[in-house]
């Protein structure tokens, strides 16, 4: 016999965890523009620059 205390249970349960999804939402975010950052400020170094543009270089052919 079903009294409805599963259905009462699995709705409590779900309320309970709307609010992750929009945690969740914002740990990724936050990590996805932390990783933007770190990749911008690689990226831009004279190294890297220096590298990528030997790579280009060589790949048009003009190295």
């Amino acid at each position: 016999m079903n009294d409805g205390s599963t259905e009462r249970f699995l709705v409590a349960l779900h309320q309970e965890e709307e609010g992750l999804a929009t945690a969740e939402y914002g740990i990724v975010m936050l990590a996805a523009v932390a990783f933007a950052g770190l990749l911008t400020a690689i990226l831009t170094s004279d190294t890297v620059r220096g590298w990528l543009e030997a790579i280009v270089q060589q790949a048009l052919g003009a190295g």
